[in-house]
């Protein structure tokens, strides 16, 4: 199977996690919601993956797919279910100080939880904003596999602030997969 073509509302089934919908599409990667384990980032080659193919399609099985496309609208629209995103624990409560080179400036302090708020919506913005490009219907896949790795170098250049989060699953992940620590 080229894992490398799927799209948006393709069914699979994954090994470990069981069967799933592809949610999003990145350049390496699939965000899949799985029935039993939630929203996963998959990588495209990975070899626990199959594809569902339904044979004898039906009006049942249509209808359903029709469901599923109509309910991944809504979603996109919607920006999709946030999940819920812990800071770690060592930074709870903890304090960001901004000091300036000039020792004479106040420094600016800034509750870790706020700036951990921000990012989590920055990077919560940014899968929003690649659904809307794989989706979008004038784009060419060229188009949307340029666009896409640009945000995937975002999500690179973001990998700093992996430290703040509690679980590693939620961290921003680069090219390649390469995170920073």
């Amino acid at each position: 199977m080229d894992q490398l073509n799927l799209g948006i509302g393709t069914r699979l089934q994954h090994t470990q996690y069981g069967p799933g919908v592809i949610v999003g599409v990145r350049y390496a990667t699939y965000l899949i919601s799985f029935i039993y384990h939630g929203v996963k980032e998959i990588d495209k080659n990975d070899t626990n993956l199959e594809e569902i193919i339904p044979e004898n399609v039906t009006e049942e099985i249509e209808t359903h797919s029709e469901v599923e496309k109509s309910l991944l609208k809504i979603l996109r629209l919607w920006g999709g279910v946030n999940e819920v995103v812990s800071i770690g624990d060592r930074w709870q409560g903890g304090t960001m100080i901004l000091q300036p080179a000039d020792k004479s400036l106040k420094p600016k302090d800034i509750p870790i939880e706020a700036f951990f708020h921000k990012i989590v919506m920055l990077r919560d913005r940014l899968r929003v904003l690649e659904q809307q490009i794989n989706a979008h219907k004038k784009l060419t896949d060229d188009e949307k596999v340029n666009i896409q790795q640009y945000i995937t170098r975002i999500y690179g250049s973001l990998t700093t602030f992996n430290v703040l989060f509690k679980n590693k699953e939620q961290w921003f992940v680069g090219e390649k997969g390469a995170t920073a620590d």
